[in-house]
């Protein structure tokens, strides 16, 4: 992976709560070898609220997995957004 346009991005998904929505979500990453670097999850009554951050990743990929979110089945909305300062806590 070339380190040259690499960007932060944030996905917000709403979705319908579903078994087996959550792996599908993740799908997208790894057909393209991306590794989310924080994935959580909120369910609200019929909906789930999913948040995926990607510290690193190409930016040319950005808006082919924004687009592959929304196509999963019970994803009602998708939203991407810069994810500057990131601090994962282990």
């Amino acid at each position: 992976m070339s380190q040259s346009n690499l960007v932060a991005k944030r996905f917000h998904v709403t979705a319908e709560s579903s078994p087996g929505l959550l792996p599908r979500l993740l799908q997208p990453l790894a057909k393209r070898d991306l590794v989310a670097d924080l994935f959580h999850a909120v369910r609200d009554g019929e909906l789930l609220h999913i948040e995926l951050v990607l510290e690193a990743m190409p930016e040319e990929m950005v808006h082919l997995v924004a687009g592959n979110l929304g196509q999963v089945v019970g994803v009602m909305s998708v939203r991407v957004e810069a994810a500057a300062g990131l601090r994962i806590a282990a």
